[in-house]
This record gives structure tokens, sequence and C-alpha cells, in this order.
């Protein structure tokens, strides 16, 4: 797949390698390396996989590789927690009192 210039993309880098990790980080977190997704804006034409530069909408300028083009939101709140509404109910009762919940 294509990209063009001015894109809104997604990039990746290793940051540090296993064996480049401080010593005093958690054993488990030695074992992987330091990993960076940056969205941004494509300074010139690309392809999928190709090494790239980006400008972020804070004006840095970072390089890796191109991971993916319009990126979307992937993440959630999780699923419905009954328990949570009823957290929610019962403390507007408490703070504003009476029948102020609208059901």
């Amino acid at each position: 797949m294509n990209a063009k210039k001015g894109d809104w993309v997604k990039i990746y880098r290793v940051i540090l390698k296993p064996e480049e990790r401080a010593p005093q980080v958690p054993d488990d977190t030695k074992l992987v390396p330091l990993e960076m997704w940056v969205k941004g804006f494509l300074t010139a034409d690309a392809e999928l996989g190709d090494i790239v530069e980006v400008k972020t909408i804070t004006d840095r300028m970072e390089s890796g590789k191109l991971v993916e083009i319009n990126p979307t939101y992937t993440h959630s709140f999780g699923n419905f927690v009954p328990e949570l509404l009823q957290i929610g109910l019962d403390l507007k009762e408490i703070l504003f009192g009476g029948d102020s919940v609208e059901r």
C-alpha cells in the first residue's frame, strides 16, 4: 500500500535492544526491547515497511518503520460493569438526595 507525503501514519522503532536496557529494570523487562510507536504526518511518499520520517502534531521529527496509514484508535474502557453503574446511581443519591436520579 502506498502512502503519500502529508498522510497521517504510524511508525515503529526499537529504542533499546534487550541487552541495552538499564541494569536496574525488572528481569522480565530486560528480556524485551524498549519500543516506540508514533503517529505523524509523512514527510515523503513511501510504502508500508519503509523506513520513513514523520512530523508529529507537536512538531517533532521522528523516524521509523511505516506500519499503518490512517491509524485508528483501538483502545476502549473495557466491558460494561454493572456494579459501577449502581455505584454511580448510589453516589448521585448520596450527593443530591431524593428522587433526583432519572431512570
